[in-house]
């Protein structure tokens, strides 16, 4: 072995140690939170946003109403806002009891 060789084995040998290798429970675990990161967001993305505050264009793209009709809801204190330098926020948990209440009970 070459002196480049036995100095790079050494420095390895002795910066590695054996609490450092990766155990069956270490995949195990990582496993586990990958995919309860990966249910995560695909909830994020079929149900609730992961936004708590949703502006105007948010808003009307998800009801599919247009701007005057979710003004409509702004005025009529059907839909409660909140406003911040000229741009108008929703709450998400407002929307959704905006719909549960309007659903219809058969």
């Amino acid at each position: 072995m070459s002196g480049a060789n036995s100095r790079e084995s050494n420095q390895l040998g002795s910066s590695f140690n054996r609490d450092q290798l990766l155990t069956i429970g270490d995949l195990r675990d990582f496993k586990s939170e990958l995919f309860s990161e990966l249910k995560n967001l695909i909830k994020e993305r079929n149900g609730q946003p992961a936004k708590q505050w949703l502006r105007s264009s948010e808003v009307r793209k998800l009801l599919g109403v247009s701007p005057g009709t979710l003004q409509n809801l702004r005025v009529n204190g059907t839909l409660n806002y909140s406003k911040v330098g000229g741009i108008v926020f929703y709450k998400y948990e407002e929307l959704v009891k905006l719909l549960e209440g309007n659903s219809n009970r058969s």
